[in-house]
């Protein structure tokens, strides 16, 4: 299968199945550049969002902004974090300057997937737009576990 996208010396961890493969991650891409434009078609987004994997452990790195311009970029991105395999998948949020109350609900559904799934799915460095979502909907959002 042909390259998508520019390799940019992203890499898997080892030991990764076949699904967290560099294919996997040439097609995230691919589908998250034509969800940001189409959705973005006339408007310039304040700050894409983007997903890559993350080099040391399952899981993926998000930057951007998750809000109504970004929603089928996240959307695609979790579609992806969600088939990671390993029993913890990591979800770095460190590079997200917002998530809005749908980009949490996104989370939480991707939370539920992977935990139907006997995993976990653990959040690093939430903003603080995320934990203000929480304060407002503690039940709707108990579910989701933030790293120490």
């Amino acid at each position: 299968m042909p390259q998508a996208h520019r390799n940019d010396g992203s890499v898997p961890p080892v030991g990764a199945q076949a699904l967290y493969d560099e294919v996997t991650w040439a097609d995230a891409v691919v589908r998250c550049a034509d969800a940001a434009n189409t959705a973005n078609a006339g408007t310039v987004a304040r700050r894409p969002l983007t997903a890559q994997p993350l080099r040391d452990r399952p899981g993926a790195l998000l930057c951007g902004s998750c809000d109504l311009d970004t929603r089928p970029v996240l959307s695609a991105a979790l579609g992806v974090v969600t088939r990671i395999p390993g029993p913890v998948v990591h979800l770095d949020l460190s590079g997200v300057a917002f998530l809005d109350a749908a980009a949490v609900a996104a989370l939480v559904r991707a939370n539920a997937t992977v935990t139907g799934q006997g995993r976990r799915l653990l959040l690093h460095h939430p903003p603080y737009s995320l934990r203000k979502v929480v304060e407002m909907f503690p039940d709707e959002c108990a579910a989701l576990e933030v790293a120490a």
